[in-house]
């Protein structure tokens, strides 16, 4: 299954649900959410810094991954950005490809 990393921020509303719920209650509520769209959460950090939390899921596709991101947007608590993750084997794969390309003003 791909993996993605998710990095959010809370917003002020979501902080204070932060502060309502735990961490252990987000934590829950983003496994249940990756489990409904057929994921799973495989590591979530808090932190400091630019992001609040950190995230690393498998999803069943970029569908999926894009769902999720669309909801989690939609509910105005958090901001999220959504990094697809490789192995180093489909860097391989990729390096193996014939790619036919031309520089610009080559």
């Amino acid at each position: 299954m791909p993996k993605y990393l998710i990095q959010s921020t809370y917003t002020a509303d979501g902080a204070k649900g932060v502060l309502r719920e735990g961490g252990t209650g987000r934590r829950q509520a983003v496994e249940r959410m990756a489990a409904s769209v057929g994921g799973r959460v495989e590591q979530m950090y808090f932190a400091f810094g630019e992001n609040d939390v950190y995230v690393i899921v498998d999803m069943p596709d970029n569908v999926a991954s894009a769902a999720v991101g669309l909801n989690v947007s939609a509910s105005g608590g958090v901001l999220m950005k959504t990094v697809v993750l490789m192995t180093p084997e489909e860097i391989d794969e990729a390096a193996r490809k014939d790619v036919e390309y031309r520089s610009p003003g080559a």
